[in-house]
């Protein structure tokens, strides 16, 4: 502990003050010295010069000069010796010890260290000079390259003798071997037997051996790799004999060491760098005991023949200067250095420093110029372990501090020691993200940024259309204008001012789709030979791009329709002058408007909604259908409230809000076309960046706008009435106020739950010192601190960080509201990207939370579809940007993170918890999952509480939480895991007998439905291996394979399996699956079917017990498709796709077979049901394993059931699982987090881990805290800070996309729906035209026709088999009966008696109506005919309306009743006399009677209830009533449907 506090001291709290440097012990002299003179000459030259010299113009020069040309030549001496590393020859230069003992000694593991080790003979380049090891590294002597190397010998023994001129005694007496290379950059060493004795210094520092992370060995650096490896070892296992050393170098006798010359090397002395990582594991021991040296020989040419010897290694250079990789970036860092010296001696000269504080200002200077060199690593504001950034950041913030004009300004340089070990200003990167995106939210109303094109973006598209409408804006208010006359120019600003908004507010800030859909669309060849290039098939592309693709696609095509017509309508209202003619009054309606609807849509209903709702009643009073179910099977059921809050949203959205910025626009416009108050152009600019600004707020995320208007509305008219300007202006400075209130209400509340006295988490040895601050009362001017540091960190949006996890908080440096700086995202481990080795040998991806990482992806992607709109049908509370939820079920635990909150979108990231958490991370779970409700307490007492409301002491401790449950029940499509012990079901001989037989089976199976059966029936190469399976009398005795107890086929005299055993049990199945093949295959017992079938088998179980130490090890290796093939067993490779097609899927469907043995019984031994349950696993189920690729694809392709087998091992644990995988709907609690906790407690965990090295697992700031849930926050980070099991990548989520949504808005809005809709409707009345202009009834139906060419109806066909022939029009007029060519039979029931009577009762009374109605008509006016489509008719309500099985459809036509049925209606009608006026138009008038009677019983009893009428009504006639009636030529046509839900229409004539 005291060490790690001394290192923190010197590397971090030291570092960061002095710009980056400190003495290091585990470095060099030399290293530390030059660190020392370099820091102290940026030091001394500035503060020298300007105490020497006058401050003139000729001192700035020398000095600026100085540094330039200083910095020049460091950076280009480092430079060339990165490229000599990466470039040049490694030569040895001295000779080698005796180490023939130690490669007789040692060769195997040679072998295994240097696999690749070759020697030649001539070496043209190794130089025998001697030469003296300097500290520097560094040998001034110069070579000649010609310098001929002695002659090398080989003694009898064929060992390589080198000459003494190679070896060289050190100073210490000590011998080294050194390394030979002829080839670019690659490296060997000759190993001496005595390295392994002697103890090596490191060549570089901790900090420097953490700058090598993540770095991949490649030619240019695999040397310092090999240094950094053996540094390592050697400290940890060096140490020897130092009486040993001390004889050796007294005796200075250097033996010749002898190597083995191999004959077949040949190509030089070289080590491959491409070897897999399990041989350097496995070779680490011999490393540390064959130790090579760890100085190279280096040729660093000066001049053409000339070069210079230099001993030294890439990470001692990195160790004393940093990279820079390129010339760019050293040219950068020359001219930032520059810089910094100008404007620095630039105010040294101006005298804005006195005494003391020049030196204070010449140690900032030259921290700043130092880090360049040898930057601080890891800085405080480092967001990794190496940031290459950082070094730049200083200068940065130095010249951006040094440029301003305010002196005080400039003084603030004197902190900068201070702000930069406290890590306030954040790297280039971050600063610049952070900057642009509070410009474009705070000012243009934009959204957050998810990077840096993305913030480069949103600020340059808001820049343009800025300037586009100021154009308007400007050219509309340079003249003045009345009230009665609106400059169509200005009309035309409001329009172009509201499409741009609503345009820019639908629009994601991640350009990178809207690129893919513009370069997918435009340059389709160019995307097409990307795709060629990568040569992905089409199985395993992962349809997510282009489902963003699509979405973007429908925003765009429906913007377009929608800014068109929204232009229209503003540019007619603002024009119409009814805000300028009806103000004020228009403004006040306006104002309650939006308070009222803002009020119920953003605060009531989501309190009703809410768990607990304001914190007092105990359970939702608005409760969704799912709320009492335990598990639901169904999507989420749309309740009335939620089409309530989503049609108060639009209306707020797009009518209210729209209409008070006009108004406002229309006013404040109108004002200042008379009289500018700040300018013309100020004016215009202030009133379009303010109109911009509200209207993208309103269309993204209105949740808040209704407070900030009102509190707009009390504060400029009733408190500061004085200090207002314009309602506009007013509304726009507020908005900016009130978010950041906002902000400070959440630090406020995250500050006082965290510090609570009564529950204060104490997590270490620390927190018993620092949670003492958490008394406020006590440290007065703590609490003064920490409320100026919450205003401070609310006004520039920082995090506030509880300090190792206590009470006492530390401000963080700015960080956008997406927080991480780098795209942090999961890549699952699979086949298709490890290597075939660890596929081979290892269990590829073993680990839990690599398995499991596919159930958090699955969610992300149906998050994905549906978290939008489920965002705007209120199922998750309100929500802004940066709000952090989290998704807890019963092992599913998410942290959702809302980075980007749009118009109809929502891009977010999902963070996936571990499934067997930590003991802290279970007792907070727990905290989520229990209940409340049934706490009773009071205080000390138990009193109880009233029915539905919580208790005094439940309803307290909710108060004291930093989180909230917003929804109980969340419904969300994953996956449910259900996993039973492999061994429990397979050790027992009986079972895996049981198996054995399905696996041969299935086999079987694979090999006859195979497409290649007959080509391997055939095939002579197959035959002819087979032969001695042929034969009747072939006996398979491995006892290793077969055995009694497994094999069903096994004949125990024989010891072994024949064929006729094998025919003895399989030969029926085999010939049943044979029969099922549609081309007949000869399947007898002497068949080459059923040799090929034998073969498999015997094959099938050799396989299985080859490699094997245990059954299940056997059986898992085969399900993962790892066949180890015996020599018996080579036939099989004249096919490969036996194997991949036929035994590899027979594993996998064993499995799943003998898991239904447990379900189904016995009902598998029948070959016909085996057969039925094989071919549908092969349809609807998965089986393969994790591994594969394939698991993968079908988990995102929401396949219905998947099962595998997982080989476990855990703590010891070796256990094989099988897995099964069910697609349901999950259940989840919603719970929403204070987004200042998150980022607080983030902040704080990248602090500690980075910049103060805390390693310990066991740190108090991971430990539980229920009431702000630090150890789920905590674990959530990036890795290595946190441990999550699944980070997704930012993921945007459209509105489209939901379902419910579409059906509410009716889907997107576009040119072609639009055109859909009209022309279904234009031809929808072409047919009800053509129906009633005069044409036969029998001879079209018209309902029919119109449902059939409508794209939105229920069916898609006329199932109409009847057509009537023509009739003449006498016979029609005369109502006189045809004969029907086509009929079709029903069979009804017995109809209810009471029911036909009072249908009659009414019948009567609505006909004897009509006729009284029609009776005053013209006689030789034409009645029209009337035809509709009649109702929607279900088969089950039709029946349970006159009984059951009312109506039996005897087929797919449609039913046609007689004349009779309506008839029948009409029987109780009296008779009416002839004579008169009203006996000439009977005959006329008849259809139209019933046909106003039709519509006038739909009016009374409804669609339904008037079919099921006069259904029942025609069956009452049917059966023998009134039947005068029955030569009328009326009917009723019932056109039944496909489904269940069939169409009906009714024509009466």
């Amino acid at each position: 502990m005291g060490s790690q506090v001394v290192q923190t001291l010197r590397q971090g709290v030291w570092a960061s003050l002095t710009g980056g440097w400190y003495h290091d012990p585990e470095q060099n002299k030399f290293n530390n010295s030059c660190h020392l003179y370099l820091w102290m000459f940026l030091l001394m030259l500035p503060l020298s010069l300007h105490l020497a010299l006058p401050p003139t113009t000729t001192t700035l020069s020398i000095y600026c000069t100085s540094v330039t040309v200083f910095f020049i030549v460091i950076k280009m001496v480092n430079y060339r010796l990165h490229l000599m590393f990466d470039q040049g020859d490694i030569v040895a230069q001295n000779s080698v010890p005796d180490i023939s003992k130690g490669v007789d000694k040692k060769s195997n593991a040679s072998d295994s260290c240097l696999p690749s080790l070759s020697i030649e003979l001539e070496m043209p380049n190794l130089s025998p000079q001697v030469t003296n090891n300097s500290s520097s590294g560094i040998d001034v002597n110069s070579h000649t390259e010609e310098n001929d190397p002695p002659e090398l010998k080989v003694d009898a023994d064929g060992f390589l003798q080198i000459p003494s001129v190679y070896m060289r005694c050190t100073q210490s007496g000590r011998t080294h071997a050194r390394g030979l290379s002829i080839d670019s950059g690659r490296d060997a060493v000759l190993i001496s037997h005595r390295a392994k004795d002697k103890l090596g210094t490191m060549t570089s520092s901790k900090s420097d051996l953490e700058a090598k992370e993540g770095q991949i060995p490649n030619e240019s650096n695999f040397v310092e790799f090999v240094s950094l490896l053996e540094s390592i070892n050697s400290t940890r296992f060096g140490g020897g004999n130092e009486a040993e050393k001390e004889n050796e170098e007294r005796n200075g006798e250097i033996a010749q060491p002898k190597m083995k010359i191999q004959p077949t090397f040949t190509e030089g002395l070289n080590i491959s760098h491409t070897q897999e990582e399990d041989s350097l594991d496995e070779s680490s021991e011999t490393s540390t005991q064959e130790k090579p040296s760890r100085k190279l020989y280096y040729k660093l040419k000066v001049f053409p023949g000339k070069w210079v010897n230099i001993l030294y290694d890439r990470l001692t250079l990195m160790a004393l200067l940093d990279r820079n990789k390129d010339k760019t970036e050293n040219m950068v860092a020359v001219f930032l250095a520059f810089l910094v010296a100008f404007l620095g001696f630039v105010l040294l000269n101006e005298g804005c420093f006195k005494d003391i504080w020049v030196f204070q200002f010449c140690l900032v200077i030259a921290s700043c110029q130092y880090s360049l060199l040898k930057s601080v690593q890891p800085d405080a504001a480092s967001p990794t372990h190496v940031s290459f950034l950082e070094k730049h950041s200083r200068k940065f913030h130095i010249v951006m501090f040094n440029r301003m004009k305010n002196a005080d300004t400039k003084r603030f340089t004197y902190c900068f020691p201070v702000t930069f070990l406290l890590g306030l200003f954040p790297q280039i990167n971050t600063f610049v993200i952070y900057f642009l995106e509070q410009i474009d939210m705070h000012f243009f109303g934009g959204t957050a940024a998810t990077g840096l094109p993305s913030a480069v973006y949103c600020i340059v598209r808001s820049l343009i259309a800025l300037s586009l409408l100021y154009g308007f804006c400007l050219g509309a208010l340079k003249e003045p204008w009345d009230e009665q006359h609106i400059p169509a120019l200005f009309s035309g600003f409001c329009a172009l001012l509201v499409v741009l908004s609503y345009h820019l507010s639908r629009q994601s800030s991640d350009p990178s789709v809207l690129f893919s859909l513009i370069k997918s669309k435009l340059m389709p060849s160019l995307g097409q030979g990307e795709e060629d290039e990568e040569e992905i098939p089409a199985a395993s592309t992962d349809p997510l791009p282009e489902k963003l693709r699509v979405s973007v696609k429908e925003i765009l095509l429906s913007d377009l329709v929608v800014c068109i017509l929204a232009s229209v309508l503003t540019f007619a209202i603002t024009a119409s002058t009814v805000f300028l003619s009806l103000r004020p009054f228009v403004s006040i309606v306006l104002y309650a408007l939006a308070a009222t609807v803002g009020f119920v849509t953003h605060y009531l209903i989501p309190q009703l909604r809410k768990h607990h709702p304001w914190l007092w009643i105990s359970h939702p009073v608005l409760k969704s259908k799912e709320y009492s179910q335990f598990e639901p099977r169904e999507d989420a059921h749309l309740m009335w409230f939620e089409r309530l809050y989503v049609g108060l949203l639009t209306f707020e959205k797009y009518i209210v809000y729209p209409a008070i910025v006009l108004s406002a626009l229309t006013n404040d416009g109108f004002a200042l076309s008379h009289r500018k108050k700040l300018g013309i152009h100020c004016d215009v600019l202030l009133m379009t960046v303010a109109g911009m600004k509200l209207l993208r707020a309103s269309f993204c995320n209105p949740s808040y706008q209704f407070l900030t208007l009102i509190f707009t509305i009390i504060f400029f008219e009733f408190d500061c009435s004085s200090a207002s300007e314009t309602f506009l202006l007013n509304f726009f400075l507020m908005s900016i106020v009130f978010n950041k209130l906002w902000d400070l209400l959440h630090k406020l509340h995250f500050i006082l739950v965290y510090i609570a006295p009564w529950q204060i988490a104490w997590g270490s040895a620390f927190h018993a010192f620092a949670q003492p601050f958490a008394v406020p009362h006590i440290l007065t001017i703590y609490s003064a601190m920490l409320l100026l540091q919450t205003f401070i960190t609310t006004l520039f949006y920082t995090p506030l960080s509880p300090f190792l996890g206590s009470a006492i908080f530390i401000t963080s440096y700015p960080r956008p509201v997406k927080f991480w700086e780098r795209n942090y995202n999961t890549k699952r481990i699979d086949n298709s990207n490890s290597r075939l080795v660890s596929q081979v040998d290892k269990e590829t991806g073993c680990d839990d939370n690599n398995l499991n990482s596919i159930f958090y992806e699955y969610l992300t992607r149906s998050l994905q579809h549906s978290l939008c709109g489920d965002l705007m049908l209120g199922r998750w509370g309100n929500y802004c940007a940066g709000d952090c939820f989290i998704l807890a079920s019963d092992y599913l635990n998410a942290l959702v993170h809302l980075i980007e909150v749009g118009n109809g979108l929502v891009t977010f990231q999902l963070r996936g918890l571990e499934f067997r958490g930590t003991y802290c991370q279970q007792r907070e779970v727990e905290a989520i999952t229990e209940g409340v409700e049934e706490d009773d307490s009071c205080c000390c007492c138990e009193p109880g509480h009233l029915p539905h409301v919580l208790s005094c002491n439940a309803a307290f401790n909710l108060r004291w939480l930093a989180w909230e449950v917003t929804t109980t029940k969340y419904l969300l499509e994953g996956y449910s895991i259900s996993e039973n012990n492999a061994a429990t079901m397979l050790q027992v001989y009986d079972l895996r007998k049981l198996l054995i037989t399905y696996y041969l089976k299935s086999i079987i199976y694979y090999l006859v439905i195979n497409p290649k059966l007959q080509i391997w029936v055939k095939d002579q190469s197959i035959q002819e291996a087979l032969q001695p399976y042929t034969k009747w009398h072939h006996i398979e005795k491995d006892p290793a394979v077969f055995s009694m107890k497994i094999d069903e086929d096994y004949v125990h005299c024989l010891q072994g399996v024949t064929r006729a055993s094998y025919c003895n049990v399989y030969l029926e199945w085999i010939q049943y699956c044979a029969n099922k093949l549609e081309e007949p295959v000869d399947s007898d017992e002497d068949s080459p079917l059923v040799t090929l079938c034998f073969a498999l088998s015997v094959l099938g179980r050799r396989i299985l017990n080859s490699m094997c130490t245990s059954f299940l090890y056997g059986f898992n290796t085969l399900f993962k498709g790892d066949f180890r093939i015996a020599a018996k067993d080579e036939w099989v490779f004249a096919d490969v796709d036996l194997l991949q097609t036929v035994v590899a899927p027979a594993v996998r469907m064993s499995l799943k077979l003998h898991q239904d043995h447990f379900t189904s019984l016995e009902e598998t031994e029948e070959p016909a049901v085996l057969y039925e349950a094989i071919s549908n696993y092969r349809t609807s189920l998965v089986i393969c394993h994790e591994s594969d690729p394939a698991w993968r694809r079908a988990v995102l392709s929401s396949r219905d059931t998947l099962l595998t087998l997982r080989h476990m091992v855990d703590e010891g644990a070796d256990e094989y699982k099988i897995i099964m995988l069910y697609k349901r709907h999950l259940s989840f609690k919603v719970i929403k987090i204070n987004k200042e906790c998150v980022r607080g407690l983030w902040a704080g965990q990248q602090q500690e881990l980075i910049f103060l090295r805390n390693r310990n697992p066991e740190r108090g700031s991971i430990q539980n805290s229920k009431q702000a849930l630090r150890n789920m926050i905590n674990s959530s980070c990036d890795q290595p800070l946190g441990y999550p099991m699944f980070v997704s990548p930012l993921t945007t989520s459209y509105m489209g996309t939901h379902k419910q949504i579409r059906d509410i808005w009716g889907g997107p809005l576009s040119l072609e729906s639009i055109r859909t809709w009209l022309l279904s409707r234009w031809v929808r009345k072409d047919n009800l035209t053509s129906c009633n202009s005069g044409m036969n009834m029998e001879d079209v139906d018209c309902t029919g026709s119109s449902l059939s060419q409508n794209h939105n109806s229920a069916t898609s066909q006329s199932l109409s088999l009847y057509h009537g022939r023509p009739r003449s029009s006498q016979s029609r007029h005369h109502g006189g009966q045809n004969t029907l060519h086509a009929s079709v039979q029903f069979v009804v029931l017995k109809p209810v008696r009471k029911v036909t009577y009072l249908l009659k009762y009414f019948f009567y009374s609505i006909a004897h109506r009509e006729y009284r109605s029609r009776s005053v008509q013209p006689q030789g006016q034409r009645p029209p005919v009337t035809s509709r489509s009649g109702p929607i008719l279900d088969s089950q309500h039709g029946s349970g309306t006159g009984g059951p099985g009312l109506v039996q459809r005897l087929s797919k036509s449609q039913l046609s009743f007689n004349t009779s049925s309506i008839a029948s209606v009409f029987s109780q009608v009296p008779r009416l006399s002839t004579t008169g006026p009203l006996a000439s138009a009977t005959g006329q008038h008849r259809s139209s009677q019933v046909s106003s009677s039709s519509s006038t019983l739909s009016l009374l009893f409804g669609k339904r209830s008037f079919s099921s009428g006069l259904v029942i009504s025609g069956l009452s006639a049917a059966e023998g009533g009134n039947t005068s009636d029955t030569q009328s030529s009326s009917s009723v046509n019932i056109v039944l449907g496909p489904s269940c839900r069939s169409s009906r229409a009714t024509q009466v004539r």
